[in-house]
């Protein structure tokens, strides 16, 4: 079977000059995706993907100290094998800034998820009012960002310069302190659910707003109400969205740095090994230990990717079990 002839054209010379044929179009065609995608590969091999491997490489090393003393002697760099890891997993500091976190996500994840349902729901409603405005209103906040949003709590809770503080103390009410023992928890998960809850909201309301609207009016015909609907269609068609919106959480408060720190300046109760990632910026930068400070870091994003992973896997085993029925 004989090739298409190419077809010949002339310039604007009269000059003679062929196109290309359908294979090397074809060719041109599959390359394009692979050109546009080489700057984003560039900056993720730089910025993400060789940071994470020099990490791991400092984690297996540790620096040895020969001569007279610790001051004076000389320093070099060597092969320390597992013995960062198994120091890390010992570290008592480490292991309680993981359980104070575990706590801390106790209080945040379900309130947070659990208010941003709410709200979801309420702004898919039919008799809400003012919808584009208040759901503004409840996305505004995760607009500003974390360090900001400390600050501005943190003085709230100061009973000195407070105008909370102020109206408790002139109608003759007890006075908290939120940033002492374990107040302070609720103080840390307030600041999270404050800022975090308008973008699960928006995750949860989009999906909501994808679903037919045939679906409410059958359920209508057949007699159910806004609150039937909500419980038996609307959250159990959103369930995707709510294990993602889980996963971003769970990520999100294993990696708690920002509240804790912002507001230890304020208070003695926040120490600087409150989370696992304030423990592994103290050990790199305020004692200078970085080999054991990449070790932790491994440990903590080990521990996120195995949580998290397993969220997923067992939120699909649900799923297909409950699409089997």
């Amino acid at each position: 079977m004989k090739s298409p002839a190419r077809r010949t054209s002339y310039g604007a010379e009269g000059a003679p000059y062929a196109h290309p044929s359908p294979t090397t179009t074809l060719r041109r065609a599959r390359s394009a995706p692979c050109l546009f995608l080489v700057p984003a590969a560039v900056l993720f091999l730089l910025f993400f993907a060789l940071p994470i491997g020099y990490a791991v490489w400092l984690s297996f090393r540790k620096v040895r100290v020969s001569g007279l003393g610790l001051g004076s002697g000389a320093r070099e760099e060597v092969w320390a094998g597992l013995e960062n890891y198994t120091g890390a997993l010992s570290d008592s500091e480490l292991l309680s800034g993981a359980l104070r976190v575990l706590g801390y996500g106790c209080i945040v994840v379900p309130v947070m998820l659990g208010l941003a349902l709410l709200f979801a729901l309420m702004l898919d409603s039919e008799r809400v009012r003012l919808a584009p405005f208040t759901r503004l209103a409840i996305f505004l906040p995760y607009a500003v960002p974390g360090v900001v949003a400390a600050l501005l709590w943190g003085f709230l809770y100061l009973p000195d310069v407070s105008p909370f503080f102020y109206v408790l103390d002139g109608l003759g009410l007890p006075q908290p302190d939120l940033l002492d023992g374990g107040p302070l928890y609720l103080a840390l998960s307030n600041i999270a659910v404050w800022g975090g809850t308008g973008f699960n909201m928006i995750v949860i309301y989009t999906a909501l707003r994808a679903i037919p609207a045939e679906v409410y009016e059958a359920a209508k015909l057949d007699g159910a109400t806004p609150l039937q609907i909500a419980l038996r269609i609307k959250i159990p068609m959103v369930a995707p969205s709510l294990v993602l919106t889980f996963f971003f959480s769970i990520i999100a408060t294993l990696q708690v740095f920002n509240e804790p720190t912002t507001l230890k300046p304020l208070t003695n109760s926040v120490a600087t090994t409150w989370s696992p990632l304030m423990k592994v910026y103290q050990d790199a930068f305020g004692k200078g230990d970085i080999h054991s400070a990449a070790a932790q870091a491994t440990l903590i994003a080990l521990a996120t990717l195995v949580l998290s992973f397993g969220f997923l896997r067992a939120a699909n085993r649900r799923t297909k079990q409950e699409a089997a029925r």
